[in-house]
């Protein structure tokens, strides 16, 4: 933990934060813990870290949430949204309010904020749109224009659409089945959506298949995307090297980068997403990878060498 030079404190925490509620939203699940240590000291696009299970579980893993809203000014609270799949889900389901959960956060790297009044397109997919809305609420503060494009399967998988149509300027939701908006895929309306919004930057967040979709379609019309991987994660805090993902670097060489510590959020032209779930051969420090040869350099004056050893260098 750190402290800024005002005497705010930053940096993750772990905290055994009381259970206030636990609500089904749709096919979700919405939970809110006490927390004030992690709610003063979130941003927008971060997550947090639950251990499940109980102190005799076997479950050792924590479980990695992104964090839908915080209210530091009630009690320092926490909410993130998740969906009842795994053994480790299902167990949260069955939290009650002042049931007490291990919780560490808030991790990860933030959404960049433009710094300059812009026009903000807003995609998510299912409940990963849940952190979209605390960046919403940023943007508005930095006096940019935000609308929102939202999809899943069904219906009842579109998390937040109702916030979406109250916040945004505008707000299209898409389903595959046709139940909710439009029928198809997010990534159906999003060119449509670009042109009529005037759209300056994207920030997404949903399954990887979205989010390299999005960031493909964005390049017709060389526009910046922000994305929130949805990688799984074991420890959260940069350890296990369990997320990795193959990032171009602004020197052009790929490394293998951490989702938790070096994420979640990333530039999305710069994810390698044909080879995320793999090594690249050319990635640095993979097998066989051998840096790009140096310019040559100018031949040094006869004697040179020999006079830089006589002074024994």
């Amino acid at each position: 933990m750190t402290t800024r030079d005002d005497g705010t404190e930053v940096g993750p925490v772990q905290v055994r934060g009381t259970v206030l509620t636990v609500r089904r939203v749709d096919s979700y699940y919405a939970m809110t813990v006490v927390a004030p240590g992690i709610a003063a000291r979130f941003k927008p696009g971060q997550f947090l870290a639950v251990a499940v299970g109980g102190p005799q579980s076997s479950m050792l893993l924590r479980r990695a949430f992104s964090i839908h809203d915080v209210r530091p000014d009630h009690g320092g609270t926490v909410e993130f949204i998740f969906a009842a799949h795994g053994p480790g889900t299902k167990w949260l389901a069955e939290r009650r309010s002042r049931d007490v959960l291990d919780v560490t956060g808030p991790l990860g790297r933030p959404f960049p904020v433009p710094r300059d009044p812009a026009v903000c397109l807003l995609v998510g997919g299912g409940y990963g749109s849940a952190p979209l809305f605390a960046l919403a609420a940023k943007l508005r503060d930095r006096r940019c224009t935000v609308d929102f494009l939202l999809g899943a399967a069904s219906g009842d998988r579109v998390f937040g659409a109702l916030t979406a149509r109250r916040t945004g300027r505008t707000a299209t939701i898409t389903t595959e089945d046709g139940s909710l908006g439009g029928r198809g895929l997010v990534t159906d309306m999003l060119g449509q959506v670009i042109q009529q919004a005037r759209t300056d930057v994207i920030y997404a967040c949903g399954p990887m298949p979205m989010l390299r979709q999005v960031t493909l379609l964005a390049r017709r019309w060389d526009l910046p995307v922000l994305a929130a991987v949805e990688e799984a994660m074991a420890c959260g805090i940069g350890v296990c090297m369990t997320c990795v993902l193959p990032v171009i670097g602004s020197d052009g060489i790929t490394r293998m980068v951490r989702s938790c510590v070096d994420g979640p959020v990333f530039r999305g032209e710069q994810i390698r997403w044909d080879d995320v779930g793999t090594i690249p051969f050319d990635a640095f420090g993979a097998p066989g990878w051998e840096p790009r040869p140096a310019a040559a350099a100018p031949p040094l004056p006869p004697g040179g060498p020999r006079e830089r050893q006589g002074h024994g260098h």
